[in-house]
């Protein structure tokens, strides 16, 4: 269902450390920080990643989050956006 959830946080690395344990105690890997200082757990079912929010701003309960939903291909994609608009989304 999900292609890949974001999660904002003020400091990564420190972040970083904490998923390491507790996705570690779930059998997942250790996170890979990139050039762009976000933190990335790929697995086969999709992808789990924290990252500073882009605004610049703090983040906080949604600020600096993003949840991706796996759709099969681009008229898939745009199928989910028309529903949402017809069903109350604003772009």
């Amino acid at each position: 269902m999900f292609s890949h959830i974001m999660v904002g946080a003020n400091d990564v690395q420190e972040s970083k450390i904490f998923y390491d344990a507790v996705l570690g105690a779930l059998g997942y890997g250790s996170g890979t920080i990139d050039e762009k200082g976000r933190c990335f757990y790929v697995t086969n079912s999709g992808i789990f990643s924290i990252s500073k929010p882009i605004d610049g701003k703090p983040a906080g309960p949604g600020n600096g989050s993003t949840i991706g939903f796996a759709a099969a291909d681009s008229a898939a994609t745009d199928a989910w956006h028309e529903a949402g608009l017809a069903n109350g989304g604003t772009t």
